[in-house]
């Protein structure tokens, strides 16, 4: 091809919306193909063009970068069992597409169009991959859509980085998974923007149960971006498609809305109590959506997603795309009741999904998003997995493993210690778990919206009870801190460190990593985390419990075999404190992390796990003292009361500078029963509120009032067990630390204790 070809010349990179039909899909993708149709079709939908296919076929060739993509496009579609290798040829395929940028033509013709439609036209710019959102395979929202956008510099950047969508590792693993296996293309769609009053999506057969004489619609306040992303629980209508009466109105909580904000961009505003309830959509709107929804499915001759946006009263359709997930019979769900495993419940809630069976970490990526991840066991090195994932099985563990302390603070449902279940359940086999009973059916429940606490910003803060002894939360991941800062609670009693680590690390081991070059982004990455965290809460004081990775743990990550140990038994192996004095170097990092957060939020505070011994909590403390962190002011310094010993040790520990004592009941337990708190097979023996364990707590509390120090206790038990919260109360406790979802009923209970304490004394 001769450089004028390459610049485009005689070329036509760009073709208004109204000119396109299903038939061009090949050069303007799915999306804007199904929009010209929903034009001919004589439906609303804003005026805009596409940037076809050769538009960015052109513009890496010009670019002189073609070749060197697919390489690496074929390369990451080998390796997609690899996730730090798919990320890193990731990396490198999006910088190749910055540098090519687009070809001279292609800019033009772009500039142009955006023009036609005024004067620094507010659009919204949205991917068209070649392939995406046919009858049997949907993209959906795996690659870029950027809205507000506004200038043509803005315009052509936002085109880019549509591009550069193509090659990230969720797209280039679903790209494998359904043997996509040619270098990928894209088209870009440019429509105006419409400001979005209310918006949403429309079904015109039950995703649920796949029936076609129904409409199913979600709607929100704003841009519909809260609805496709999860961001809030939506409205939920069903409506009759023969009559178009509305059969159900299910009015979700809509804590927040984007918007478009005074600088142009997309701002998320937080909603109040009152609006956030209230309902979207009357029945005369729900009426024009199902309208606009049977015409499209009329005109395209199959069952249709839309997405519709409301402005001044008007509806318009901004989406159109056939429904790749209906059953496929339209009838009632697959055998819902015929129970194929059980296990113990482990995170409230029921979702229904396909079955992915992984073995490993490195598995994560063949896990396509809204899946069911059963697994043997889960580390922390799952948590991008989980993420994905619709529910989560695994065939070990307990109450308070892994998989569920972060499946709970995640929302997903999850049980865990379903022995067999990665014979009993079939990969692929749709299924539904129910993380309150503990058991995994065959099919899909007719209702597995994943259910969560929603807390609502601003009402509780000053509604619920007021308790002397403080009710604080265990987080572990900064995505939540904002909403549940938002609950009537008095800080973070435990800021488990472990989770946040595993993302800055991408699944590698630190000493890989250093080993690397690449400890500053690891540092960088827990500091952004952190702080997100301690701003959300301050004043609020936050204690950051330091890294109390497992050894087998660590070896579990990229790299790992080379630097760990192999331990028999771990759980009482190489870990916390005593792993700090051997390794100062890597609890060095940890240091200058936190010391840094601390410049701009004082109220983080540090807390030592599973110490042992007085002499190597001594040498633990020099450490931070010597570091950044030891040398700033205010800094509270507490332990872990894990292992028995620190009943005899606590008065040694006070004197050395420790002024707070956090039980963590779990691990206590353990050690005081000699049983295994990940075992489902000894579950029965693991009971906080046996008299040896309650015994042990009331010493530790005891000296903790006495040398004048805050006690704590990190557990669920204060929630769910009013006997033992009383038990607490009565010793002196200063404070618990419970889940977030467990946060208000711990209050109640934790209050009604306080009353009861009081009556006994005025009696």
């Amino acid at each position: 091809m001769d450089d004028d070809h390459h610049a485009g010349t005689g070329v036509n990179y760009v073709c208004n919306i109204r000119d396109l039909g299903i038939g061009d899909a090949d050069e303007a993708g799915g999306k804007g193909a199904n929009l010209g149709e929903l034009v001919a079709a004589g439906l609303p939908v804003p005026p805009g063009f596409v940037v076809l296919r050769s538009g960015y076929l052109d513009s890496v060739r010009a670019g002189g970068v073609e070749a060197e993509l697919a390489a690496l496009h074929d390369e990451a579609l080998n390796h997609v069992g690899d996730a730090a290798r798919v990320s890193e040829l990731c990396r490198r395929m999006q910088n190749l597409v910055t540098k090519a940028g687009l070809c001279p033509a292609a800019r033009k013709q772009a500039v142009s169009a955006y023009r036609l439609l005024g004067a620094d036209a507010v659009v919204a710019v949205r991917s068209s991959a070649t392939g995406e959102d046919s009858s049997d395979a949907s993209f959906a929202g795996m690659n870029r859509t950027i809205t507000n956008v506004a200038g043509e510099d803005a315009l052509v950047q936002a085109i880019t980085q549509c591009w550069m969508s193509l090659f990230t590792p969720r797209v280039i693993t679903y790209r494998a998974s359904r043997g996509f296996f040619d270098a990928p293309a894209m088209a870009v769609v440019v429509q105006k923007m419409v400001p979005a009053d209310k918006a949403g999506v429309a079904f015109t057969a039950d995703p649920s149960t796949g029936a076609s004489e129904r409409i199913v619609v979600e709607a929100a306040f704003g841009q519909g971006e809260v609805v496709v992303s999860g961001k809030v629980q939506p409205d939920t209508y069903v409506i009759d498609k023969q009559t178009l009466a509305v059969r159900d109105a299910r009015i979700g909580v809509k804590t927040v809305k984007i918007v478009r904000g005074p600088d142009g961009s997309d701002t998320l505003m937080e909603l109040d109590r009152a609006e956030a309830e209230a309902r979207v959509l009357d029945d005369h709107e729900l009426g024009q959506i199902a309208k606009l929804a049977i015409a499209t499915e009329q005109h395209n001759g199959c069952p249709q997603d839309i997405e519709w946006v409301f402005t001044a009263g008007t509806p318009w359709l901004v989406q159109a795309r056939p429904i790749t997930t209906l059953n496929g019979g339209g009838g009632a769900p697959t055998e819902p009741s015929r129970v194929l495993a059980r296990g113990l419940p482990a995170a409230p809630g029921a979702a229904s999904g396909r079955v992915r069976i992984l073995l490993a970490p490195e598995d994560g990526p063949k896990l396509v998003d809204g899946e069911v991840l059963v697994a043997p066991t889960t580390n922390p090195d799952w948590l991008p997995t989980i993420r994905r994932a619709a529910a989560v099985v695994t065939e070990t563990g307990g109450m308070t493993c892994h998989a569920a302390i972060v499946a709970r603070e995640l929302g997903v449902p999850c049980v865990v210690g379903a022995r067999s279940a990665t014979v009993d359940l079939a990969n692929g086999s749709l299924v539904t778990v129910d993380g309150t009973r503990g058991q995994i059916t065959a099919g899909r429940s007719p209702d597995t919206a994943r259910t969560a606490v929603v807390p609502r910003p601003g009402s509780e803060r000053h509604d619920g009870e007021v308790t002397g002894t403080k009710i604080y939360v265990n987080l572990a991941m900064p995505g939540s801190a904002e909403a549940v800062a938002a609950q009537q609670v008095d800080g973070v009693g435990l800021l488990r460190a472990e989770f946040m680590l595993t993302e800055a690390l991408s699944g590698r081991h630190p000493r890989d990593l250093i080993a690397h070059g690449e400890q500053d982004a690891m540092v960088e990455a827990m500091v952004a985390s952190m702080t997100r965290i301690a701003v959300a809460f301050a004043p609020r004081p936050v204690i950051y419990r330091t890294t109390d990775f497992r050894s087998n743990e660590f070896r579990g990550l990229i790299g790992g075999a080379e630097f760990e140990p192999v331990e028999h038994n771990p759980m009482i192996g190489y870990r916390g404190c005593y792993r700090y004095i051997k390794e100062p170097d890597l609890f060095g990092f940890e240091l200058t992390a936190l010391a840094r957060v601390r410049e701009q939020s004082p109220n983080v505070h540090v807390m030592i796990p599973f110490v042992r011994t007085r002499w190597e909590l001594e040498e633990c403390l020099e450490l931070i003292d010597t570091s950044p962190l030891g040398h700033q002011r205010g800094l509270h310094r507490w332990v872990m009361a894990e292992v028995p010993s620190v009943v005899y040790w606590l008065p040694e520990y006070v004197g050395m500078g420790i002024d707070g004592v956090s039980i963590g009941s779990n691990d206590l337990t353990q050690l005081m029963l000699g049983v295994d708190r990940d075992s489902d097979i000894c579950a029965e023996l693991f009971d906080e509120s046996d008299p040896a364990v309650l015994d042990a707590i009331a010493q530790i509390i005891s000296k903790a009032n006495k040398l004048g120090i805050t006690s704590s206790l990190c557990g669920q038990a204060p929630s769910t067990k009013p006997d033992f919260a009383e038990h607490l109360v009565r010793m002196g406790i200063t404070s618990v630390s419970v889940n977030p979802d467990a946060a208000a009923a711990a209050r109640r209970v934790v209050a009604a204790a306080e009353r009861r304490l009081l009556l006994d004394s005025a009696r």
